[in-house]
């Protein structure tokens, strides 16, 4: 199986338990009297069936995660966590020009002033600098992920 098919099904396997809490929200608590829409019993076995799979599965990905390489040598893992850092970043200095550039209504001279106190059209440039090499390295990610088999 390729890695980014485990991902998928993954993904599938985390939505599966999303539409699980709403399922179980129905059926582990109904009014005196009623029967609930599903047997609790059932649920918890297909809860913990679902936490096995996703166990599984995430171990398996994260080993292949350690071995699968990009071009330049780097880990899957190295570059899925550099990734996360350039994300971090770029959405910490989007932040702070969020801060920089909000404006706060004056009502008369008396009222106190605030001003910016960091170059924000530099910032900008970085942090679109930082996104294009975010989404550059998205793109290594991913054709890794379809050319690489998972270990069985």
């Amino acid at each position: 199986m390729k890695l980014a098919e485990a991902l998928i099904l993954r993904a599938d396997i985390r939505k599966r338990m999303a539409q699980w809490n709403e399922r179980a929200r129905t059926s582990v608590s109904v009014q005196e009297g009623e029967n609930p829409t599903e047997a609790p019993a059932e649920l918890i076995a297909e809860w913990n069936a679902m936490v096995e799979e996703f166990t599984v599965l995430s171990v398996s990905i994260n080993r292949a995660n350690l071995s699968a390489t990009l071009l330049d040598g780097a880990t899957l893992m190295e570059a899925i966590a550099k990734r996360d850092a350039l994300s971090l970043r770029a959405n910490g200095l989007s932040s702070a020009i969020s801060l920089a550039t909000s404006t706060q209504p004056r009502y008369g001279r008396a009222e106190i002033k605030t001003v910016s106190t960091i170059d924000v059209a530099a910032l900008r440039r970085e942090v679109t600098e930082l996104m294009r090499q975010r989404r550059e390295l998205d793109v290594q990610i991913q054709a890794a992920n379809w050319a690489n088999e998972m270990a069985e």
